[in-house]
């Protein structure tokens, strides 16, 4: 078979791609022969594993192009959802979803982000939206798992199981290889008990976890305890839903018991730096009581890079390490191992390929002192010279204005004010 031949970068090594493995890294001068169909050049560049995003909202993407401001400008976190972020994701439609996903996919390849897990909400579009974002991973070739966040904020119990329900029909219908399921569910807050007893229902019958908001503001622990519980983790678990592998968010207001108790069930916990200062939530001390903690954006640019930066600057304003925030960015690479069952991260030198079990998966960035040369997921070139292989950044770029205009005026036909229907 054919190889993909990357290289010699600067140090002097090769990547040797085949059926989607790196199958030799190392010196060039101990390079196996191969039959080579592509070569990548990587002169003056660096061959590094390709990052992973671990939790975002794809249908921010449009932000940038000029969303409005509202009204009146929030004063707290319970607000800020409000009075924008619910007023968007009730605005969204198949065509403007659509446009968002493709442009923030190709943005984070562009970026050397080759995995993207993403959390969606669309109230008016429920039933179908994740085959409109997996199509834009499966368009430009990048790797992720999605998951439909269930609430019933907007039209009680019956919007909740639709959310529910959308995360089954995608897990049990998906053939795509690049792109897994989850089952979801929003800020415990917006959920009732029987929502959130359902989504851990569905998750145990297909043997899969919730990716879920938990404990990101103060609202969602006072909603928890006015509903009799001790707390967001208290109740998800004596509502079932405390589920092996689910994806645990912020957990700004979880104790170190629950963490480590979480933690001990195998969940995976996501920080997003950025997000949390901007929304001005807290910093997630507790993380620091468990491994298997993460590094997400929540809807921030997939440039891994500039999260990066931003929270190790935020942690020492903290009073964190902020080591940790780069463990977390690697870890990233341990979460998609474990949830595509493959190993996906670090480079193994040939030394190491031969005495591993399993050989590295090709998800890889190629950077230069100009950036991100060549991006590579699953073994096949997806940004070759700065530029996507698949799709022209600036025609997705101006389909995503156009979108984002309609986005606009639908969005203020909103009100700032939220009459909820989540109530038990």
């Amino acid at each position: 078979m054919a190889c993909l031949k990357i290289g010699p970068d600067k140090r002097g090594n090769v990547a040797i791609c085949e059926d989607g493995k790196v199958i030799y890294f190392g010196a060039a001068s101990s390079a196996p022969e191969h039959e080579v169909a592509e070569t990548l050049d990587a002169k003056d560049a660096e061959i590094l594993p390709g990052w992973v995003c671990s939790h975002t909202h794809l249908y921010s993407a449009l932000c940038p192009f000029g969303m409005p401001a509202p009204e009146h400008a929030p004063e707290n976190f319970t607000q800020i959802l409000e009075r924008i972020w619910w007023r968007l994701d009730r605005a969204i439609d198949r065509d403007i979803l659509r446009a968002s996903a493709r442009l923030y996919v190709a943005e984070s390849l562009l970026a050397g982000t080759t995995s993207i897990v993403d959390h969606h909400e669309s109230p008016n579009y429920i039933e179908g939206s994740l085959d409109t974002l997996a199509d834009a991973y499966e368009e430009f070739g990048a790797r992720g798992i999605l998951t439909y966040g269930a609430t019933d904020r907007n039209f009680g119990k019956s919007e909740g199981k639709r959310g529910i329900d959308e995360c089954v029909r995608f897990v049990r219908e998906n053939k795509r290889k690049l792109v897994k399921g989850m089952v979801g569910l929003h800020a415990q807050f917006t959920c009732s008990d029987d929502t959130i007893r359902y989504a851990g229902e569905k998750a145990r019958e297909l043997g899969l976890g919730i990716h879920v908001h938990v404990a990101e503001g103060s609202a969602d622990v006072v909603d928890a305890m006015d509903r009799g519980y001790e707390s967001p983790a208290d109740r998800i678990e004596k509502l079932g839903a405390l589920v092996p592998h689910s994806i645990f968010v912020h957990c700004i207001h979880m104790s170190a018991a629950e963490t480590k108790h979480a933690a001990d069930q195998g969940v995976w916990f996501v920080q997003n730096p950025r997000s949390n200062h901007g929304n001005a939530v807290g910093w997630p001390f507790s993380l620091r009581y468990a491994q298997k903690v993460a590094l997400g954006v929540d809807g921030w640019s997939g440039d891994m890079n500039v999260e990066l930066d931003f929270g190790k600057k935020e942690a020492q304003a903290q009073g964190d390490d902020p080591i940790n925030v780069t463990h977390r960015l690697y870890s990233g690479w341990r979460m998609m191992s474990d949830f595509f069952d493959a190993e996906i991260g670090p480079l193994n030198t040939i030394e190491n390929c031969r005495r591993s079990i399993r050989t590295t998966v090709a998800d890889l960035r190629i950077v230069d002192d100009k950036g991100v040369r060549h991006t590579v997921v699953d073994g096949k070139v997806v940004v070759k010279d700065h530029k996507l292989v698949n799709g022209d950044i600036d025609a997705i770029r101006a389909e995503a204005k156009a979108q984002a205009e309609r986005l606009w005026a639908e969005m203020v036909k909103y009100p700032e004010t939220y009459t909820y229907h989540y109530d038990d």
